[in-house]
């Protein structure tokens, strides 16, 4: 038992002393942070149109008692934001239902 303890520290050993002072996990490691920001700064816009839109859905069903159907309309103002609700409207306008 107290041999397989020590080849196990000797194991773990070798393995740190193998990733210290690696430049490709540094290099690694840098990029994954950098893409790791790049998309948290990407989500962030998405999540705010996303709920812009859901606000703006809601202000135009609730308050303006606007006639939409709830699913589709729902769906199109999450995913495409202020965009999709203008979208919406315009084919509103025309009277092509959604």
């Amino acid at each position: 038992m107290e041999i397989l303890l020590i080849d196990l520290n000797a194991t773990s050993q070798n393995i740190v002393n193998s990733l210290t002072n690696n430049i490709n996990l540094l290099i690694i490691g840098i990029l994954l942070i950098i893409i790791a920001i790049i998309l948290i700064a990407y989500l962030k816009e998405i999540v705010i149109n996303s709920i812009l839109g859901l606000i703006c859905w809601l202000i135009l069903y609730f308050v303006f008692k606007i006639e939409l159907q709830l699913i589709p309309t729902l769906v199109i103002s999450i995913i495409f934001g202020l965009a999709g609700i203008g979208t919406i409207l315009i084919l509103k306008f025309f009277g092509i239902p959604v």
